[in-house]
């Protein structure tokens, strides 16, 4: 690129699907030349209760670490240990994925304690996300 170039930076609202897919590309290529390549799997578990679901969990497995995107158990089954079912499911399945960690976040009006006695770890937090609430980053370094 060259001095005489002219450049436009802006904000567009609704971006193009395939603009987004070659951000994320070019991102990834570059990753994978400096480490390892990424070799993300996505990872779903579902609790059903005479066919209705009633929990699950979304994640993926990357770098040799399961990331717990999503938790969810409904409302009048809770308690019941279907939560630590679902964390222990996908711990398996990541550690027969090679992971040897896994990292998820969570706020402080959701699960923080049950992640905790899950034997994950806080390593970071941001106040006021969103205003008055507190976000939680944790980690579990040994899933073996």
């Amino acid at each position: 690129m060259s001095l005489g170039m002219q450049f436009e930076t802006r904000l567009e609202r609704e971006p193009a699907e395939a603009d987004k897919l070659h951000v994320i590309g070019k991102l990834v290529a570059y990753n994978d030349s400096q480490v390892v390549q990424e070799g993300t799997s996505e990872l779903a578990v579902f609790t059903r209760c005479d066919g209705e679901l009633v929990g699950g969990l979304l994640g993926f497995t990357h770098w040799n670490w399961l990331f717990v995107k999503q938790l969810w158990v409904c409302d009048r089954v809770r308690g019941k240990g279907l939560g630590t079912k679902l964390m222990q499911a996908a711990e398996s399945e990541a550690v027969s994925r090679s992971c040897r960690h896994a990292h998820l976040d969570t706020f402080d009006f959701q699960a923080l304690p049950f992640y905790e006695k899950q034997g994950y770890r806080l390593f970071g937090q941001l106040e006021d996300y969103p205003v008055g609430h507190t976000r939680y980053f944790l980690q579990k370094r040994d899933l073996t």
